[in-house]
C-alpha cells in the first residue's frame, strides 16, 4: 500500500476537497465506545474533514426488540451519507438475533471485505517479520446466507450458495484492489476437490478473472493445505481472496499470527456504500476500565479515509501510529517486557498517537497513499443463458427403517416414466449395491431420473410422483430439480455413485 501522495493543489478544487464529508458513526457495545472516541479523537487532531451523524445500534436496540440489532432510521443515515464507520456490538445469546455485521453487509451489498494483516516486527512480537498479507473475502453469500433447517429428529441442514456474479465481482475487486496498490499475486482458496460445484464455481471464475491480468501471477490452493501454508509461511502469499466462510476464519489467523487480532482493521466495500470496523467483537469483559486497543478500528477508519478521497490525513495519522509502536508504547494486549517501554490504556495511546502526528516511523515502512482517487468500480462479464433441461428429481424423505426396504417402496411407486437412480444418506450412495459398514440416519436422497437417462422430465411427472409417494406414506422433507446447462449436469453425483 505504498504510493506516492500528489502534491497539495490549490484554487477552487482543493478548496471542493477540503469540504466536511459526511459519515455515519455507531459507538457500539462494549470496548466499542472507548475505541471509538479514541479513534475519533485522533482523526480530529489528524485534520479529518468529517461531518459526523451519530446512530444507535447493537444491545440497546436488540432488548428494544428490534431482532436485527439496528434502528430503521439509521438505514436512511447510511444511505444518504454512504460511509459507516461502526465500532464492535453484542449480538445477544440465543435465537431469534441476527448477527448485524451480515444483515448491513447483505443489506447495503457490501460484497466484499478487505483485511489488511501486515506483521510490525520487531515492535510487536511475531514469528513472521516479513508478513504483509491482504484478505479480500466474500462477504453475502456462501454458508453466511444463513439459510438453515431442521428436517428430522437427526438431521439439520444450512444452505452453501455460491453464485457467478458473486464470485466474479469480488475476484475482479481482489486483482484490481492489487493491481491499485502495487501487489504482484493473487492467490485463491477453495475446497473444490469436494465442493465440485459451489467452490468449482469459485475457482473456476477465479481462472477466468486471472487470465485477464497477465501483470499479475495468480494461484490456487486447496483451503486445508492452503491454510497450513499460511499459518506457516505467509511470506508466501500477497492478496488472498477467499469465500465467506474461509475468509472470516483465515483473516483472523492471519491477523493473530501477524501480531495481533487487535491490530486487524477492515473495510466492507459494495458499489455504493461501505463500511470499516475491527474484525474483533465487542469484549465486554474489558468494557469500561480505559485497557481496550483502539488499533483495530483506528486501522479500519485510515482505510475510510482513503475511500473518501482524504489520503493526506491518513498518511499522516497512519505514520504517526507506526512511529507509536516503534517508540515502544503499547496497550497490554500486545505488551512485551522486551520490546515495549510503556503500557498505556485507550485514552493514553490515542493521545500517543496524536503527539507524533508530522512524524514518521524511522525502521517501520512509512506509508505514503495517494492522492483523491475514484473508488474501484467493477462491471460484470455479460454472460449468456444456459439451456436448461429438467432432467429428474431428488426427494428427500424421513426414515427410520431399513434402506432396503425404502427401496422397494420407492421402485414400487416410482411409475412408467422415472426410475430409481438411487439412495444415499448424507451424501453416500447406500441403494442399490451400498456397503453394510455404512452408518445411516433418518435422512435419505433419493434420486428419480427419465427411464431414458438425461431426457427431458415433465413437471407433470414430478408432481404425480411425489403425490404417489405421499399417498404410500413415505415421509417427504423436500425436493430438489435436477437440472442439464447446455448439456452439462448441474447436480452431483453420490458417493460411490
Amino acid at each position: 500500500m505504498n504510493t506516492t501522495a500528489p502534491a497539495p493543489e490549490t484554487g477552487t478544487k482543493a478548496s471542493e476537497e477540503l469540504k466536511a464529508v459526511p459519515i455515519t458513526v455507531a459507538y457500539g457495545d462494549g470496548i466499542g465506545p472507548e475505541i471509538m472516541a479514541a479513534t475519533l479523537s485522533i482523526l480530529k487532531a489528524g485534520g479529518a474533514r468529517l461531518d459526523i451523524e451519530t446512530v444507535e445500534i447493537g444491545e440497546a436496540v436488540y432488548e428494544r426488540g428490534i431482532t436485527a440489532g439496528i434502528e430503521p432510521s439509521a438505514w436512511d443515515s447510511l444511505r444518504r451519507t454512504k460511509v459507516f464507520l461502526k465500532a464492535p456490538i453484542t449480538t445477544p445469546q440465543g435465537g431469534g438475533f441476527k448477527s448485524l455485521n451480515v444483515t448491513v453487509r447483505k443489506t447495503l451489498g457490501l460484497f466484499a471485505n478487505i483485511r489488511p494483516c501486515p506483521s510490525y516486527a520487531p515492535f510487536v512480537a511475531t514469528k513472521h517479520a516479513g508478513m504483509d498479507v491482504i484478505i479480500v473475502r466474500e462477504n453475502e453469500e456462501d454458508l453466511y446466507a444463513g439459510i438453515e433447517h431442521r428436517q428430522t429428529e437427526d438431521v439439520y441442514q444450512t444452505l452453501k450458495l455460491i453464485s457467478r456474479p458473486g464470485s466474479e465481482r469480488l475476484i475482479r475487486y481482489a486483482f484490481e484492489h492489487a493491481r491499485r496498490y502495487g501487489r504482484h499475486k493473487v492467490t485463491c482458496f477453495t475446497k473444490d476437490n469436494i465442493m465440485k460445484l459451489t467452490d468449482g464455481l469459485f475457482h473456476q471464475v477465479f481462472d477466468e478473472v486471472a487470465a485477464e491480468y497477465p501483470d499479475l501471477e495468480s494461484e490456487h490452493w486447496i483451503v486445508d493445505i492452503g491454510a497450513a501454508k499460511l499459518a506457516d509461511t505467509p511470506e508466501a502469499f500477497d492478496v488472498i481472496v477467499l469465500p465467506n466462510l474461509y475468509g472470516d476464519i483465515l483473516s483472523d489467523v492471519a491477523a493473530q499470527i501477524a501480531g495481533s487480532v487487535g491490530l486487524a482493521g477492515s473495510a466492507n466495500i459494495g458499489a455504493d456504500l461501505a463500511m470499516f470496523e475491527a474484525i474483533h467483537g465487542s469484549a465486554p469483559r474489558r468494557a469500561g476500565q480505559d485497557l481496550a486497543n483502539p488499533s483495530g478500528l483506528f486501522l479500519g477508519a485510515v482505510q475510510m479515509l482513503v475511500h473518501i478521497g482524504q489520503s493526506d490525513v491518513a498518511t499522516r495519522v497512519h505514520n504517526a501510529w507506526l512511529r507509536t509502536l516503534e517508540d515502544g508504547i503499547h496497550t497490554y494486549d500486545i505488551f512485551d517486557a522486551e520490546r515495549s517501554k510503556e503500557k498505556v490504556g485507550t485514552k493514553a495511546f490515542a493521545e500517543a498517537v496524536i503527539a507524533r502526528l508530522g512524524q514518521e516511523p524511522e525502521q517501520l515502512p512509512a506509508v505514503h497513499y495517494a492522492g483523491q482517487r475514484p473508488p474501484i468500480q467493477i462491471e460484470l462479464t455479460p454472460k449468456p443463458r444456459s439451456t436448461k433441461v429438467r432432467v429428474g428429481i431428488d426427494v428427500f424423505v424421513d426414515w427410520t427403517q431399513d434402506v432396503e426396504s425404502l427401496g422397494a417402496l420407492l421402485e414400487a411407486n416410482s411409475g412408467d416414466d422415472l426410475s430409481l437412480v438411487m439412495i444415499s444418506n448424507r451424501g453416500q450412495k447406500v441403494y442399490p449395491g451400498g456397503a453394510p459398514e455404512t452408518f445411516c440416519v433418518d435422512h435419505w436422497r433419493c434420486r428419480f431420473q427419465a427411464l431414458d437417462r438425461g431426457s427431458l422430465v415433465e413437471m407433470s411427472s414430478i408432481l404425480d410422483l411425489i403425490a404417489r409417494l405421499d399417498a404410500a406414506g413415505l415421509p417427504f422433507i423436500k425436493s430438489e430439480g435436477l437440472f442439464t446447462f447446455d448439456g452439462q449436469p448441474g447436480f452431483s453425483l453420490g458417493q460411490g455413485q
